[in-house]
């Protein structure tokens, strides 16, 4: 698949090698091969992932950390093995900074809630993007009720970049957090994650990036980005539905309260009090997802195998050949930043006044699965004056000759539409 004896960065992807790691990319659909082109929604499991799980509930199923017996040492030894994969991943300095939850929006809220309700007051200030998904919105709006606080917004340009310009005039002594997408999942945009979070910390904010579009698709480093959090799921990066990941510096988790209360995130329990337990499982009640994370585990392997830099290329590499296609069709409008370098590997677009989703079942009739709709970004969609668009996303196994599948179909869908 991947010569491993060159060095990261020499990497490049045999995209043919790496589908047939991919079992559901040998389907059709309607009769048509599978030119599956929503991989920012959710991507497809190489076999590595999928033979990792069904491992575990064939040979080593119990619960984590509880039993005193072979099974449960084992199953306790491939879950926090596979924590530690995720801190080295990330670059984490511990896999006590690891917190496994169900996704990324469910880190986003135990940000929000157990830091948010400790630490934030009426006058405080918490300050997002106009990129941002539903997810790192709606958990602010809350706990800005409940607190007092008021949420603001860094604003984009016509072609959805964020304008520095206005961040500083925006950030001050109130600003206590400041919370924002690496990469948005309607546009691409790729934002200046490492100016952002040095422009938070000088004012004393606390950053916390959702990485749900970029852990899959960018090399992360959390000291390098010096974040203070960091959300992403499982799902989107060739693992298991059902499993995110928290990464929080550890003197903060040490100081906030735990998000939900029993199983593993106590310590000792009297009928009128309770201990919190270490971390990381302060914050992770009751069984966890323990066949998800070994999944997970699976996954990091296979992309650290795969080089995300060579991950990073293919994406520019089929994001540029997309736009220069897509741009042949009359009609069509794209939204997004032109320049690949600062946009990751999606195509939105909207093909003249054909709703987006009937562009999206005609696009399936050919074997084509892109998305259609708001993408969980009502606010951004508002601000193009936009209700919906269509959404095509590119990932490890997407094909050149895909891009070109797409555009003709979206002649074809032109076409039915002109005939009616």
């Amino acid at each position: 698949m991947v010569n491993s004896t060159m060095p990261p960065s020499a990497k490049t992807l045999d995209v043919r090698a790496v589908r047939a790691d991919f079992p559901i990319l040998d389907r059709e659909v309607h009769g048509k091969p599978l030119a599956f082109l929503d991989s920012a929604a959710s991507s497809q499991k190489p076999s590595v992932v999928i033979d990792a799980m069904s491992d575990y509930y064939r040979t080593t199923h119990a619960n984590v950390h509880r039993g005193v017996y072979a099974l449960s040492e084992e199953a306790t030894a491939r879950y926090e093995g596979a924590r530690k994969k995720v801190a080295g991943f990330i670059g984490a300095k511990s896999s006590r900074e690891i917190i496994f939850t169900r996704n990324t929006t469910e880190s986003i809220n135990l940000v929000a809630q157990a830091w948010g309700r400790a630490n934030l007051k009426r006058g405080d200030e918490i300050l997002l993007t106009e990129l941002e998904h539903h997810s790192n919105i709606v958990p602010w709006q809350l706990i800005a009720k409940e607190t007092g606080a008021k949420v603001r917004y860094i604003p984009v340009d016509g072609q959805g970049v964020l304008q520095l310009d206005a961040l500083d005039a925006l950030l001050s002594e109130r600003t206590r957090i400041v919370s924002f997408t690496q990469m948005s999942n309607m546009l691409g945009t790729i934002t200046p994650a490492v100016e952002i979070v040095r422009r938070a910390k000088a004012v004393g904010a606390v950053a916390l990036i959702d990485g749900a579009q970029s852990i899959p698709h960018l090399p992360v480093n959390v000291q390098e980005l010096g974040c203070d959090f960091l959300a992403f799921s499982g799902h989107k990066m060739c693992g298991p539905t059902g499993i995110g990941v928290l990464y929080g510096r550890r003197e903060l988790l040490e100081a906030m309260p735990p998000f939900l209360g029993g199983g593993d995130m106590i310590r000792r329990v009297t009928f009128e009090d309770a201990e919190w337990n270490e971390l990381p499982w302060k914050f992770e009640a009751g069984t966890p997802a323990i066949a998800e994370v070994i999944g997970l585990g699976a996954a990091v392997d296979y992309l650290s195998g795969l080089g995300m830099e060579a991950v990073r290329a293919h994406e520019r590499e089929i994001t540029a050949y997309a736009l220069d296609r897509l741009a042949e069709v009359p009609t069509l409008t794209m939204y997004g930043p032109t320049d690949t370098e600062v946009r990751g590997g999606v195509a939105t677009f909207n093909l003249g006044d054909i709703h987006p989703h009937d562009v999206a079942a005609g696009l399936d009739a050919e074997g084509i699965a892109i998305r259609a709709g708001h993408h969980c970004a009502m606010p951004l969609h508002q601000k193009f004056g936009l209700t919906a668009t269509s959404r095509a996303s590119f990932y490890v196994y997407s094909l050149l000759e895909e891009v070109d599948r797409l555009v003709d179909a979206l002649y074809k869908v032109k076409s039915t539409y002109a005939r009616q």
